[in-house]
């Protein structure tokens, strides 16, 4: 008997493959069958306010330093000497003048549009280092600042200071294909730094688009238990399903050793205090007893200008914002019975998405927080790096992140993302305006997955994104 070997046959016995190697790793994952996302803290809201919730579990003892965080958070911080001496110390280079500016109501920012000043997206910035005349700074900072410029493209600036740049983003269009013919655009952006106001950039520039990230169950997150993250590693993929998820070890500047990150795109944060204190210091130009230096360089003469207190963020405020974004609820799953969003989240399984999309977490015990404390989680991460491949790579390391690798962002809530901000994005600098586009941006260690989508049915297709959109 002769084999067929026409393009569609090829295409049907790569597809049945692929289903049956995924399908024999499914089962590893589970199915999730509870509404109850975040564990006994979830809440039911599922309006444009969802994302902006104390865990439902919260001691009303608590409520009130919930929401004292909360103004530190939403509140714009102005510049020194003001009467409002809680908030002062602004700048005077900074990306916006309060948290939300970039957490619109805690949820994901967004690319600016043609014309408009970026400000919930900015840019990371750093040059090659040496790993052995800049050991310190890479074991401290993760990445080498680049001269003048620093760390951060900051765009805005307090009066009598000039903006350090201005972003621009160009567009192009680039299409994907689909098994069954179906053709899907996607946008690729391409970042320039103009107009420079601090002299010429180095010829060697290293550039990373950011956007804000959704706030949501940051505290449960930081409540998994560092062993079972580490259990999940594998490197060396050693289990040959060609996912090869690895821990990054950053800086922890309270203890002033090396720790597990969890949080920001690539993972460079141990904890959400140093997250929160690291945005001050960077977003707005605000120091902290964590981050007493900001981003301005000593070439741009920052301490010409009035400071807002030593630091300027307090003990007090800062453990404020801190209990804030550690308490931030996640909304409940909706449509479970629906039986396409059944069938959704089982292709979600089978096509390997659940691989780095770990669905279920249970947190350890935490200090004074029972609401924190041993919950079943729903997060769909396992907070580990994976190479994503060349078309998302920025090409900067930051610690023992490479240029490929991000770390794998939780997915609970994604379906009320654009219900909070009409103009999210998704992915790491919010190219995609869809969650369809966001998969088939997927490389690397998911081009296994992507190729799964490719190749499911219309119905299928819209199965899966139906189930993440009821995240």
């Amino acid at each position: 008997m002769k084999l067929l070997t026409c393009p569609a046959a090829i295409g049907l016995l790569l597809a049945a493959q692929l289903l049956l190697t995924a399908c024999d790793s499914a089962a590893e994952y589970p199915l999730q069958t509870t509404p109850d996302t975040g564990g006994e803290g979830t809440v039911e809201q599922s309006d444009h306010n969802a994302y902006s919730l104390p865990q439902s579990n919260l001691p009303m003892t608590s409520r009130l330093d919930f929401s004292v965080g909360n103004s530190f958070f939403r509140n714009p911080w102005v510049v020194a000497p003001s009467s409002t001496d809680a908030r002062d110390g602004l700048g005077p280079l900074l990306n916006t003048n309060s948290c939300q500016g970039c957490h619109i109501k805690d949820g994901r920012g967004h690319p600016p549009a043609a014309g408009e000043t970026a400000v919930s997206l900015f840019l990371r910035l750093s040059v090659p280092a040496d790993a052995e005349v800049d050991a310190l700074i890479l074991e401290q900072h993760g990445f080498l600042p680049a001269p003048v410029y620093g760390s951060q493209l900051q765009t805005s600036a307090v009066p009598g200071m000039q903006p350090e740049a201005d972003l621009a983003i160009e567009w192009s269009a680039l299409e994907k294909s689909l098994a069954d013919g179906t053709k899907v655009t996607l946008s690729k952006p391409t970042y320039r730094i103009e107009k420079p106001a601090y002299g010429p950039l180095p010829a060697n520039l290293l550039m990373s688009p950011r956007v804000a990230p959704p706030m949501i169950g940051l505290g449960l997150l930081e409540a998994i238990p560092e062993a079972d993250i580490l259990a999940a590693a594998d490197p060396d993929d050693r289990n040959d399903d060609g996912i090869s998820g690895r821990p990054n070890q950053v800086w922890d500047r309270a203890t002033e050793t090396s720790a597990l990150g969890r949080f920001g795109w690539k993972a460079a944060e141990p904890n959400v205090l140093q997250q929160s204190m690291g945005a001050f210091a960077g977003d707005m130009g605000l120091t902290s007893t964590l981050a007493p230096i900001t981003d301005c360089t000593e070439e741009q003469d920052c301490g010409r200008f009035a400071h807002g207190g030593e630091p300027e963020v307090s003990d007090k405020v800062a453990n404020f914002v801190a209990f804030y974004s550690r308490s931030l609820a996640v909304p409940a799953r909706r449509n479970m019975d629906d039986p396409q969003v059944t069938q959704g989240a089982q292709l979600f399984n089978q096509s390997g998405c659940a691989g780095c999309h770990t669905p279920r977490q249970v947190t350890g015990e935490v200090a004074d927080r029972p609401d924190l404390s041993n919950q079943t989680i729903w997060p769909y991460t396992d907070l580990l790096l994976h190479d994503m491949g060349a078309e998302l790579a920025d090409g900067r390391p930051e610690f023992l992140a490479d240029g490929n690798e991000w770390r794998t962002p939780p997915l609970w809530g994604i379906g009320l993302a654009q219900q909070i901000n009409p103009r999210a994005g998704f992915l790491h600098d919010g190219r995609a305006e869809t969650l369809e586009q966001a998969i088939l941006w997927h490389g690397g260690e998911a081009e296994q997955a992507t190729e799964q989508y490719r190749q499911l049915s219309s119905e299928q297709r819209a199965a899966l994104i139906g189930f993440l959109e009821s995240l």
